[in-house]
């Protein structure tokens, strides 16, 4: 027999199951308690199938995580519900691992119903680090809210969940395994993604740059993209070996944050200073959406990265050669972008943060170029942020161009000016203190106009909100934004309000026209000592130094 037959297991609510922006994240303990993943992955396909109004015989769903500690315990689950819960087939990435943007590309290219991720993205990994799945939709996206909501809704009063009887399913050699009714196909997690990448850059084009000396380093954080950039960057397109560190995932992550930036990257970028380092680097996260890109001794802002692709990507990669419908940024991300989508005379949409408000805007072919301030971009070959697209799209720039990093990110701010931009996070704060600082400051929007700050005056002040063009949904009090005279801009965001505190983000951009070359500290300067005198920081909360400046 291929399975046991169907266990109804009687179960009660957790409190917090309600998945965010990328599905739901706990400590890894919280998911190994008896019944706490079984609760959520039943909620979800109690909700999935009410609102498809189908069941699930003639479904495919996709199933793969990023490597952490429990992914492959939390998949053998997940075989057992889907089979018991009458899915006709399941496709698993061999050893438990696929990237977030492989999931997406498989569940568009296969036609599946959807999928489940196993990620908790850029957090540590490891049995007392974190852990988190969520459900993306036919599309190859993360769950709209409507959804979201649903499976919240499921969480609270669930009262039981189906599984079945059945031995542990081989992961690490691919083929096919019936569980139950459910044919279980344990894929090669590279070959769909390593499809769709051949199907939009010029391999011959970036085989010609590594032959002709060209070097580069691309850290993996011993998290997902290890395998994917080994397979494309060493073995697809000639990058000599050893182009790929930290190459191998772990569960852990090697002990190490799986999180792309100056300090947690640090590795790659005393390995890219000084005149004999490589030609260019990049590092992605625990789950490969996230990305880094470096010259030598020279970074790249996500913003300036999402602008620079932009710009080149009509005549520097093919499977964009027809031009771009449009492009699209989180609204805390520099508007560096909007400057270009002005010159290529096409639309540039602001949405709130998180990245499925840019699913509807690539469905409905209004954007092809999307991305945000923390480090993600992607475009309309998937619905996810895409770390190693990045990394190919900056290869094709290179290549086409035959410049450094440095000077292609030169070129532009010479073209289009520089958003000089930093985000000061402020943690752990006196929730009570910060809720009626932002409310102040709320309250003051409309009269904040012609105010000086920094060296600039208030041109406009305004509470963010978004209205989705596609659905007409509206998205209310995303942030404070305040416009400057000269083109510079300020944001604020609060969130969190639970025991550790609350978070004050505060995104400080300014617009210069002269070329890039001014140092980023000074030219912040100004505005940064006016924003915190605005807000009165150091009288409220005894300090105004940040605890983490990005």
């Amino acid at each position: 027999m291929a399975g046991g037959s169907v266990q109804t297991v009687p179960t009660t609510p957790f409190e917090g199951q309600r998945p965010g922006t990328s599905g739901l994240r706990k400590k890894t303990r919280v998911f190994m308690r008896p019944g706490y993943l079984e609760n959520f992955v039943q909620s979800v396909f109690n909700a999935v199938r009410a609102d498809s109004g189908e069941d699930f015989h003639s479904a495919t769903l996709v199933v793969g995580g990023d490597g952490r500690f429990y992914n492959r315990e939390a998949i053998q689950t997940i075989i057992r519900m889907a089979a018991a819960n009458g899915f006709r087939s399941l496709l698993v990435g061999r050893g438990g691992i696929l990237s977030t943007p492989a999931v997406s590309a498989i569940i568009r290219r296969r036609r599946a119903f959807g999928g489940l991720v196993l990620s908790a993205s850029h957090n540590p990994g490891g049995i007392e680090e974190d852990f988190g799945i969520k459900y993306n939709t036919r599309n190859g996206g993360p769950a709209p809210e409507s959804v979201t909501e649903r499976i919240y809704a499921e969480t609270q009063t669930i009262s039981e969940y189906r599984t079945l009887e059945h031995a542990s399913v081989d992961l690490e050699r691919e083929g096919s395994t019936r569980v139950g009714g459910c044919e279980v196909v344990r894929i090669d997690p590279l070959e769909d993604y390593t499809a769709v990448m051949e199907g939009l850059f010029d391999f011959d084009s970036l085989r010609a740059l590594f032959r002709g000396g060209f070097r580069m380093l691309f850290d993996a954080m011993s998290a997902v993209t290890g395998p994917y950039a080994r397979h494309i960057l060493e073995e697809k397109l000639g990058a000599p070996a050893g182009t790929v560190i930290n190459g191998v995932p772990l569960p852990d992550f090697g002990g190490h944050h799986p999180d792309p930036n100056l300090v947690h990257a640090s590795e790659l970028v005393a390995r890219m200073s000084g005149p004999g380092a490589p030609d260019f680097g990049a590092a992605c996260d625990g789950d490969g959406d996230r990305n880094l890109i470096l010259g030598r001794d020279f970074f790249v802002s996500p913003g300036d990265s999402l602008a620079v692709i932009a710009e080149h990507a009509a005549t520097s990669i093919p499977g964009y050669r027809e031009g771009l419908a449009g492009v699209a940024r989180s609204m805390p991300t520099s508007t560096a972008v909007d400057r270009v989508a002005k010159k290529l005379g096409v639309r540039c949409y602001e949405t709130p943060t998180g990245w499925k408000f840019f699913g509807n805007l690539l469905d409905a072919g209004l954007a092809t170029v999307c991305g945000e301030e923390s480090f993600g971009t992607g475009s309309n070959h998937v619905r996810e942020k895409d770390g190693l697209w990045a990394v190919l799209s900056w290869l094709s720039i290179l290549a086409a161009t035959r410049k450094s990093v440095a000077e292609v990110v030169r070129d532009h701010w010479r073209e289009f000016g520089r958003s000089y931009y930093q985000r000061h996070d402020y943690e752990a704060l006196d929730a009570a203190a910060a809720a009626d600082m932002v409310g102040t400051l709320r309250e003051s929007l409309s009269v904040l106009a012609g105010t000086p700050l920094g060296e600039s005056r208030v041109e406009r002040a305004d509470d963010f909100s978004y209205t989705d063009p596609v659905d007409g949904s509206t998205t209310v009090r995303q942030g404070i934004r305040i416009f400057l005279e000269d083109g510079s801009r300020v944001v604020l965001r609060l969130s969190g309000t639970g025991t550790s505190g609350a978070t004050l983000r505060i995104y400080l951009e300014q617009f210069r026209e002269d070329g890039g070359r001014g140092d980023l500290e000074e030219i912040l300067a100004p505005l940064t000592r006016s924003v915190r005198d605005l807000l009165k920081l150091r009288k409220r909360f005894g300090t105004d130094e940040p605890t983490v400046i990005t």
